[in-house]
């Protein structure tokens, strides 16, 4: 490594986020500028430790410690190279992935590890600046054309590395815009959708077409895709929310929160809100937190999205509740390093204002003559373990009425949509409602899938992850060889 005592004479350092006060009154991504120098500095803390476990912590198998110290070293266009061997997309998993790599950092352990998410995000936007980042078209065709469905980060990644394999590729996405969850699931203040356009820009004149507006299934039927196409890659994402069918449920004022969002994310970007990020007709008009008292039901990501979504609406009250345990401040015992650690994390939203509750059961939607939400009843419960499964116990005496006028729910998805194209295909599912394929491959013949279709939600670095891996299944499938990179138990290989 460029410096082998980096770890010693530097702190982990991050950019600083605009004040509070400032940054609710705008959809802007949060962190002020970072200097140079210090991202230099931060590089310059990956230590020479051997076994990097960092990269058995990233999905992609990114090559953590040489991009490092290509940063160390200033030599911006060697650290975009090395990255961009194994990660299509840095500026999206550079602000919104949560960092595995990170805590499976050796560093880690006894002091705070590298910021390799922050490196990540440098190295591309510095690519960018520098004009590194230009269409690299294929200099030769194979003729084969390949269709994917759904244009998340999974759909995108597959579309990527099959285009550089010299593939004809077509992406259709039944939305009015090109990104899935990415554009319309993830707040601007997280992820600015110019960052998305920027990329599609490039893979455009790469030679990508993308065909928004197009709901396969439906516009085009599967038996017409079938045949239009010699391979085709089902990556429409999980997009069938978890409910919460107690008493009230149909009072006014409860949704699911990816309706929520995805609407706030087209009014930003000044786009039809009438319609959603499926396409399909919004049922309860706009949906707004101002002066609300709002409770997001669900502890994860996509409710914090909804806290700081509901702080920018000027929401009268914000609480959000979840249904586990309250995790411990530090990494937990069960999940020693280099696991992912069990512990309390505090997004930028709940710095913005939010009370947060933990081991807390919903029981009931209550609501006022006008069928219009009043309040949620909640009771705070014990998880108690017997013979290997948890059970709920209520705590008696807890049960009471928070006010409430919107309830948003962030439960995460159950599965993909089955209805129109799954069913038409007639895909294998597994238990679970995904679809049932052994590398990538379905029960039908040139059809493949990956991305959330296939593993259940998950993380966008999956998703990209799998993307890739399902890229090269299909140029294998149509090629009987491929030189695309494959990540194998972390190691990045070439055929």
């Amino acid at each position: 490594m460029g410096k082998i005592t980096g770890f010693l004479e530097y702190t982990r350092e991050l950019p600083k986020s605009r004040a509070v006060e400032e940054r609710v009154n705008d959809y802007k991504e949060i962190y002020q500028p970072f200097e140079s120098e210090k991202t230099n500095n931060q590089a310059a803390r990956c230590m020479d430790c051997g076994i990097p476990f960092c990269h058995n912590g990233c999905p992609l198998g990114n090559i953590i410690p040489e991009f490092n110290d290509a940063v160390y070293k200033k030599d911006w266009e060697l650290a975009a190279e090395i990255l961009l061997s194994t990660n299509n997309f840095p500026e999206f998993t550079g602000r919104i992935c949560p960092a595995p790599c990170e805590t499976a950092c050796v560093l880690g352990i006894n002091q705070p590890p590298v910021a390799i998410e922050h490196i990540e995000k440098s190295i591309i936007e510095k690519a960018f600046e520098l004009n590194l980042i230009q269409p690299k078209a294929p200099k030769d065709r194979t003729g084969k054309k390949a269709a994917i469905v759904g244009s998340g980060p999974a759909g995108l990644a597959a579309a990527a590395q099959l285009n550089k394999a010299g593939h004809l590729v077509t992406v259709f996405e039944r939305a009015d815009k090109i990104g899935g969850l990415v554009r319309y699931g993830i707040p601007d203040f997280k992820l600015e959708k110019t960052v998305i356009d920027r990329r599609l820009k490039v893979m455009e004149e790469e030679g990508i077409i993308f065909k928004t507006n197009t709901n396969v299934g439906v516009d085009i039927k599967a038996d017409e895709l079938l045949a239009n196409f010699d391979a085709v890659i089902l990556s429409g994402g999980s997009t069938v929310p978890r409910d919460l069918p107690i008493t009230g449920r149909n009072l006014k004022g409860i949704y699911p929160a990816m309706e929520f969002l995805s609407q706030q994310n087209k009014r930003v970007s000044n786009i039809d809100t009438e319609v959603d990020h499926r396409g399909e007709k919004y049922l309860n008009g706009d949906i707004w937190a101002t002066d609300k008292n709002v409770i997001v039901i669900g502890g994860g990501d996509t409710g914090s999205d909804c806290v700081g979504t509901s702080n920018r609406h000027k929401a009268k009250s914000i609480t959000q509740i979840e249904l586990l345990t309250k995790p411990p401040l530090e990494r937990a015992e069960s999940t020693p390093w280099p696991h992912w650690p069990m512990m309390l994390r505090t997004s930028s939203s709940h710095e913005e204002g939010c009370e947060r509750k933990w081991a807390i059961l919903s029981k009931e939607f209550v609501g006022n003559e006008k069928g219009e939400l009043t309040g949620l009843k909640i009771v705070d419960i014990n998880w108690k373990t017997e013979n290997g499964k948890s059970e709920i116990v209520e705590i008696e005496g807890t049960e009471r009425i928070l006010p409430c006028e919107l309830a948003l729910l962030a439960m995460g998805f159950v599965h993909p949509q089955h209805e129109g194209l799954l069913n038409d295909l007639k895909v294998d599912l597994d238990a679970r409602g995904n679809i049932n394929a052994k590398n990538y491959k379905t029960n039908i013949d040139k059809v493949f899938t990956a991305g959330d279709m296939r593993r259940g939600q998950s993380l966008v670095v999956w998703a990209i992850s799998e993307g890739r891996e399902c890229a090269r299944e299909v140029d294998l499938y149509l090629m009987g060889e491929s030189n695309l990179e494959a990540k194998d138990k972390g190691i990045l290989q070439v055929n």
